[in-house]
């Protein structure tokens, strides 16, 4: 098979049947090549709908969980970004695409420069890729219009709340394994959030988050 047809399956039967109707967020599937980001080891996994592999125990999420986060954030041209792990670099393409600029925040010296690689060699110049820990924030570049958090949380820190923007949007993904859920939580005001559950998933915890300790008596 080759490689745009595995793609356009990808979209009609992984991505579209999971609410993806975003036409936009469609096309970019097939402007972005989601197989300049997968590890050369599975490289035939590059359209299956399953988390692929990345150094340090990581992984890239599954096609239909990135799309439906880019369509649900609902960013726009003018919007910074804050994503919080780099991983391959793919998520963060797709965001620089439809926004004017991506901080990915990686805690992996090495996903760091896998990410960095790829993106350069994808053209992708609106992405700058830093290392650290950024799972309760990262105010150097705050405040942002959209932050992205690539890996599950307990729960949602605080910092990240502080450091949007009235009208910016977070998209993470909440809960301890099996149930967890991908809120937007949007700030409306000052002091004022709405969150809104837009669909269930398990997906591995963002490493360098915050555990809640759990008492047993």
């Amino acid at each position: 098979m080759n490689i745009e047809q595995a793609r356009f399956n990808m979209i009609e039967q992984q991505i579209r049947p999971w609410n993806v109707l975003d036409q936009d967020v469609l096309d970019l599937l097939h402007v972005v090549k989601r197989e300049q980001f997968v590890p050369q080891a599975y490289a035939n996994l590059a359209f299956a709908d399953v988390e692929i592999p990345l150094p340090g125990g990581e992984a890239m999420l599954a096609p239909k969980i990135e799309a439906r986060i880019l369509q649900e954030v609902m960013l726009k041209k003018h919007e910074d970004v804050l994503l919080v792990g780099a991983g391959s670099g793919y998520l963060a393409a797709l965001l620089a695409y439809k926004g004017r600029h991506v901080t990915a925040v990686e805690i992996s010296p090495e996903l760091k420069a896998l990410a960095e690689a790829n993106l350069a060699r994808a053209g992708v110049t609106n992405v700058t890729v830093e290392l650290g820990n950024a799972a309760e924030g990262w105010p150097a570049h705050a405040p942002y219009d959209v932050i992205v958090v690539s890996g599950s949380l307990e729960s949602l820190p605080e910092g990240f709340l502080k450091q949007l923007k009235v009208g910016g949007r977070i998209a993470a993904i909440i809960g301890e394994p099996p149930v967890m859920s991908c809120n937007i939580v949007t700030r409306v005001a000052d002091s004022a959030y709405n969150t809104v559950k837009v669909f269930e998933t398990n997906v591995k915890p963002l490493t360098g988050a915050p555990v809640a300790s759990h008492f047993e008596f």
